[in-house]
């Protein structure tokens, strides 16, 4: 129970993080993102405040042989990049810049009563659940195996 109130609280919290940064907004989002036009510089403060308490957290938090309401600390195994890593991080990319929108904001814009979060949330999940089902699934050549022995 402790879990889940926790996580609660901390959702609370990061969601008022974006709205108070503007995250949630769409257009400012794309005005940061639009280098070549009309730029707005004032989320890249948001971001490198977020990387320098990352940069400093982490340091100390993983000092410490687990979390506080956790059994271990859940960190990313994988280092090399592929081609998949960079075909995920292009779509990531491409769909932020078009609708404004990464998850996090999205999911918190939601409690604005914005139409387009609405519109966007459920597409994000469906998203999400197809290509979880493509792992589980892959799609399989249609072409019959090549014999190396004749």
């Amino acid at each position: 129970m402790i879990r889940l109130l926790i996580s609660l609280i901390s959702g609370l919290v990061f969601g008022l993080g974006l709205a108070i940064a503007q995250m949630t907004n769409p257009l400012k989002v794309q005005g940061f993102l639009d280098v070549a036009g009309d730029w707005d510089p004032s989320l890249a403060f948001v971001m490198g405040g977020a990387v320098l308490v990352t940069l400093v957290a982490f340091r100390w938090l993983l000092k410490r042989p687990a979390p506080l309401w956790a059994d271990r600390f859940h960190l990313a195994t994988v280092t090399k990049v592929d081609a998949r890593l960079v075909t995920g991080a292009a779509l990531f990319g491409v769909g932020w810049g078009l609708t404004g929108y990464c998850p996090g904001p999205a999911l918190a814009t939601l409690f604005s009563n914005n139409p387009e979060a609405w519109l966007f949330v459920p597409a994000m999940l469906a998203g999400g659940a197809l290509q979880r089902w493509q792992t589980r699934h892959p799609l399989r050549s249609r072409r019959p195996a090549v014999s190396l022995n004749g």
